[in-house]
């Protein structure tokens, strides 16, 4: 960090410095829960595709013990705590965080309709990326409260489906230039026959329908369970397998009443033999086994406003042919005959366009390699490149805001602040550079900032008069770049260490020439008798190695310098 340096940092110099430092805000695995998965995928997949790249997690716990978080979870929250919100925040402060990507759902964080996560970016100095899991037609009071807050406390939002880009522009009336529609990452898997890993799971020479994911009533697999007898009567070698945990506050509430009453379900209509149930929370490299092995995947939802499914994204990118209820998601990524749509809560629909499926394999491999090439997009090192695109964007838009015409207005000057000046300012000399606010020993001094420092205090006593304790600085700096001056060579030295040995014999160009126009500064417009004879000296006699510099910048400091004198001797030939 340099310290008496001025920066002014341009759009396109922000756009040219890509993002390094990134959290991501959500629940993390091993906890159960769609977006637990999905914040532990993204920053995997940012991670490798950008091994520059520094990223970790903060987790939102819902249960007092935590889990046994990986290592890239860096910092916990308790999803019920304002005050852990505000620790976290501090947290993302102090570790250099350039961009913060929340993944948002109103059920992950606290408060009503989880505003405790508003305490949170209300207190965060950063730009934030809202990444929307789920966007409501019709909200509540509440919910409509939320949305419009994130909306004012994020730089850019990411959704996954147009149906919902539309609606935050139509329903919620935010600014579509600040949303990213990014598809839901999938696992890269090549498109193979499915016979390939039927013997994994015991299903050699049969139909394997799949449904994966956390199970909860409104998952609507009892429709999918209502359609077997209908699918077997046409296609008896047939198995459909349920992949999953029951969702954990489903248990937490009401134990295994929903499995059970599935199980009864499947008994009740005789397909009990044809119904397997995988009770458990299934790691991603099994997961992939049983995408593999599905010839149908089977997405019977019963909530039309499902914004995004991952377990539909990973199905369609590993190019499984697909029959959905019309959940918005499903209608967009299906489209283009890419799937088959059933209505609602339509166990005879849902039977006949599997029958159908099966009877004519041919359209079922061309659906399915419609999505396996569409899938291409989709996969965890593109969508980590388009969420990296979208990180720059929140990062050039909130430092670099854009002037206009109403912009131009004149703003009082606020007043000097000299504390860091002073922190940085040794009996030597001005210090190169800080760490955070601290001075740093290791690189000690240098003349190119001491004559920085020293035009300066010039022009501070120029503007705000005599002041003691400037005058004193003036005069370390002044001190320095006198000592910095070898008279056998008459050249400027530049770099000093902090036992106040010099670390070269005769300092750059561009460092001389800045000493130049320090001391020239302060002959046309210090004060102080004494820093002027001193700089006279210092001007007159390191004038004249310039004339042998090869340096263009060099030339152009000396000009400045030469142009500063002049204030004052404008006579001299």
């Amino acid at each position: 960090m340099k310290c008496a340096r001025s920066f002014l940092i341009s759009a396109d110099m922000m756009r040219s410095q890509p993002t390094r430092h990134i959290a991501f805000i959500g629940t993390h695995t091993p906890r159960r829960c769609g977006i637990a998965t999905f914040t532990a995928a993204i920053c995997e997949a940012i991670a490798e595709e950008f091994p520059d790249s520094s990223c970790f997690a903060g987790a939102v716990n819902d249960r007092a013990e935590g889990y046994d978080y990986p290592p890239s979870v860096r910092f916990e929250i308790d999803q019920n705590d304002p005050d852990s919100y505000t620790r976290a925040a501090e947290f993302l402060h102090i570790n250099n965080v350039e961009v913060v990507s929340v993944q948002h759902e109103f059920g992950i964080y606290g408060g009503p309709a989880g505003s405790n996560l508003l305490g949170f970016l209300d207190q965060l100095k950063k730009p934030v990326v809202t990444t929307l899991h789920t966007v409501l037609k019709a909200p509540d009071t509440a919910q409509r409260e939320v949305m419009s807050r994130l909306d004012r406390l994020s730089e850019r939002f990411v959704v996954m489906a147009e149906r919902g880009q539309r609606l935050l522009v139509e329903d919620y009336g935010v600014d579509p230039a600040k949303i990213d529609l990014i598809p839901h990452g999938v696992i890269d898997m090549p498109f193979v026959d499915s016979n390939f890993y039927k013997d994994v799971f015991d299903a050699e020479g049969k139909t394997v329908l799949l449904t994966f994911g956390l199970l909860s009533p409104n998952k609507g697999i009892e429709t999918a369970i209502e359609a077997l007898p209908a699918i077997l009567a046409e296609n008896p070698e047939l198995v459909y397998l349920v992949v999953g945990a029951t969702h954990p506050h489903l248990v937490a509430t009401q134990g295994e009443v929903y499995r059970e009453s599935l199980e009864a379900l499947a008994v009740t209509l005789g397909v009990s033999e044809q119904v397997v149930f995988h009770d458990r929370f299934v790691p991603v490299d099994e997961l992939k086994e049983f995408i593999g092995g599905a010839d149908i995947y089977l997405t019977p939802y019963r909530n039309e406003e499902q914004i995004t499914s991952g377990t539909l994204a990973y199905t369609f990118g590993a190019g499984k042919a697909i029959v959905s209820t019309p959940y918005w998601h499903a209608r967009e990524l299906l489209a283009g005959d890419r799937g088959v749509l059933v209505p609602f809560a339509d166990a005879s629909a849902i039977a006949a366009a599997v029958n159908d499926l099966l009877e004519h394999p041919t359209r079922m491999t061309a659906m399915r390699k419609r999505a396996w090439k569409e899938g291409r997009n989709m996969i965890w090192p593109e969508v980590a490149r388009r969420y990296m695109e979208s990180f720059d964007r929140a990062r050039a838009g909130l430092s670099v805001p854009a002037v206009t015409g109403m912009d131009r207005r004149s703003y009082p000057i606020p007043a000097v602040k000299l504390d860091h000046l002073f922190r940085m300012t040794d009996h030597t000399g001005i210090f190169q550079h800080a760490i955070y606010s601290v001075p740093n020993y290791h690189e000690a001094y240098c003349t190119d900032d001491n004559a920085r420092a020293f035009i300066y205090t010039v022009f501070h006593e120029r503007e705000h008069g005599p002041d003691p304790a400037i005058d004193r600085l003036a005069s370390t700096y002044l001190a320095f770049l006198w000592y910095a001056f070898d008279a056998n060579t008459r050249r400027f030295r530049n770099f000093m260490n902090h036992e106040r040995h010099w670390l070269e014999s005769k300092g750059s160009e561009d460092s001389h020439a800045r000493a130049l126009w320090a001391v020239g500064t302060a002959l046309g417009h210090s004060q102080n008798e004494g820093f002027r004879n001193l700089s006279a000296l210092l001007f007159q006699r390191g004038l004249e190695p310039v004339k042998h510099f090869s340096s263009p910048r060099a030339w152009a400091f000396t000009l400045v310098a030469i142009h500063e004198y002049l204030h004052a001797f404008c006579g001299d030939r």
